[in-house]
């Protein structure tokens, strides 16, 4: 049995004979019998089909007839006796052998290619319309806190995570948990590593899903802390989404997928992830003007039952949403300069704390009606006041527990205004200058202070008084031969300055390295990048931040990295 590379391989063959056979013998008469026995030998194998060799050789007659007719001279046949049912064909024209060969070659291949002996090593088709891509970015990070810092400052977020905690100092000796505000960390080894696929369903359709590493299951960052025994690391759902695109320019995105805004990470960290649905727009005006807007909804958190399983009333739902959009525009001024701005407004519904009812916890009620009104991750800077309104125990009223959670002091309606400026300068320099500005439109000190019930326990002066503002502003610059590092010789520097007050943003989801994390912050950054190779860059940051209002915390942060992408 002729195995399928054979087949192929014979198939060619004879059909190069069969072209170069004529050529060759110049004006020596063709083998009939060779041509016939070719066109037996390739219906045998199945290459060609009898009815096709049958046409072909009724058609060769027929021309090779009308060849000797046209022909002054007749041509002497040449070769062996036909034996009994064979068919003279004294001359295969041009045209004949080329329907041969076009008609052997595409029969072989649809073989080869149905049988996948031709091309064995390609893979399925499905194959083609999946991707990978990720990202490994090794960093050296030390902390730096200044000697004259509180320390003092409690750490909100953990009380939340392991309250509720008894604020009662004289029924509780404990200290609740507090920020590390004094002692430096030095040579913090971490890791961030993602990696993605991509699935183009069809045409309209992308499924994606990222897989990457994290300490926790921290919103705002993907570092993984080395070390621990060398015990194995954890990785997360980093993105699990589906995109359809609806018309051209309008995409409509749901599950969990990367930031959709044009934003800076003075208001969401560059790790930061979105969980919901969005749609956006992109339409080109002309070559110098553009458009972009998006829209989404977005559920910060569900409200659970954790707080009051024990007991017969449940607590009200309260889910926390966030609903976004934003419009922009991009403005190509001349061949040197461009502009990219834009205007985002967030709502957060239900992010602030509520008051309780009068409850009794030290009667064993399992819980307080507006514990579910504490956010499940912050980091630090927003005003936060006492939750549970407990009352006293008659019998020990200076010795009641007062168990508590924390939650936000203010509403947040977001306005979000970004402007970048892209300018070419002489000697292949470019420079980017981005400013950034945000307002909490809905912060007013007057009411945080009647939502709380003078419960407030941050952001406080030496007096004892509450402060803290709605706004926040950033001015960022960067210069070198390149604006993003992708190639050998790359480079680039930064320098910033932030202040941010304590409301004019959730403190939750922006940048975690600058003071920290979180709001109620002032400071600069400087930096600096280069690339090493084809998307392979070293770069270096220093961030050096301080407290707007309240107690003494002023840290610097150096980080030093090593990052790839492929």
């Amino acid at each position: 049995m002729i195995s399928p590379v054979n087949r192929l391989t014979l198939a060619v063959g004879m059909v190069i004979a069969t072209l170069v056979g004529p050529a060759s013998a110049a004006t020596a008469a063709p083998s009939e019998n060779a041509t016939i026995n070719l066109i037996r030998l390739l219906v045998e194998q199945g290459v060609l089909k009898q009815a096709a060799a049958d046409g072909l050789i009724a058609q060769a007659e027929r021309e090779a007839q009308q060849a000797r007719q046209a022909s002054a001279a007749p041509v002497a046949a040449a070769g062996p006796v036909a034996a009994p049912g064979d068919v003279r064909v004294q001359y295969v024209p041009t045209a004949v052998r080329d329907q041969i060969r076009d008609q052997v070659k595409a029969e072989v291949m649809a073989t080869a290619k149905q049988e996948n002996w031709a091309q064995p090593n390609t893979f399925p088709e499905w194959a083609s319309r999946i991707s990978f891509d990720g990202d490994i970015r090794l960093r050296d990070e030390s902390r730096y806190f200044s000697g004259h810092n509180s320390n003092e400052i409690v750490d909100y977020a953990k009380l939340n995570e392991n309250g509720p905690y008894d604020v009662n100092k004289d029924s509780n000796t404990k200290m609740p948990p507090l920020l590390n505000t004094r002692e430096d960390r030095e040579n913090l080894l971490r890791l961030r590593a993602r990696l993605g696929m991509k699935a183009i369903i069809s045409p309209e359709w992308t499924a994606g899903i990222r897989i990457g590493t994290g300490n926790d299951n921290s919103p705002v960052s993907a570092n993984q802390t080395l070390g621990g025994g060398f015990g194995k690391k954890d990785l997360w759902l980093d993105q699990g989404y589906l995109s359809w695109k609806a018309m051209p320019g309008l995409t409509l995105t749901g599950g969990r997928f990367a930031n959709p805004f044009y934003s800076t990470d003075m208001m969401y960290s560059k790790d930061l992830n979105f969980d919901g649905i969005a749609a956006n727009f992109n339409h080109t005006l002309n070559k110098d003007w553009g458009v972009f807007a998006t829209l989404g909804a977005f559920p910060v958190e569900y409200s659970s039952d954790t707080a009051s399983s024990n007991g017969l009333d449940k607590e009200d739902s309260k889910n926390k949403w966030m609903f976004g959009g934003q419009i922009g525009a991009d403005w190509k001024l001349n061949s040197d300069n461009s502009l990219k701005g834009a205007l985002a407004y967030y709502r957060f519904e239900d992010l602030e704390g509520k008051r309780s009812a009068p409850c009794k916890p030290w009667q064993g009620q399992p819980g307080c009606d507006t514990d579910g009104s504490r956010l499940t991750f912050m980091q630090k800077g927003n005003t936060v006041f006492l939750l549970r309104d407990i009352v006293p125990n008659p019998d020990t009223p200076g010795l009641t527990p007062q168990p508590q959670f924390v939650g936000l002091a203010s509403k947040f309606d977001v306005l979000d205004l970004n402007l970048a400026w892209d300018t070419q300068l002489p000697e292949n320099l470019m420079l980017r200058t981005q400013g950034n500005y945000i307002r909490n439109l809905s912060y007013n000190k007057g009411k945080m202070l009647k939502r709380s019930e003078g419960e407030i326990v941050n952001n406080l002066n030496s007096s004892g008084e509450f402060e803290s503002g709605g706004n926040a502003m950033m001015l960022q610059f960067t210069l070198g031969n390149a604006l993003e590092m992708r190639k050998r010789g790359d480079w680039n520097v930064l320098a910033g300055y932030k202040y941010i007050q304590p409301d004019a943003l959730p403190d939750g989801f922006n940048d975690s390295s600058f003071h920290l994390g979180g709001t109620n912050a002032k400071g600069y950054f400087v930096g600096g990048s280069y690339g090493i190779d084809k998307n392979i860059y070293a770069s270096a940051r220093w961030l050096s931040a301080s407290e707007v209002y309240g107690a003494p915390f002023e840290v610097d942060v150096m980080q030093l990295e090593l990052n790839t992408r492929f």
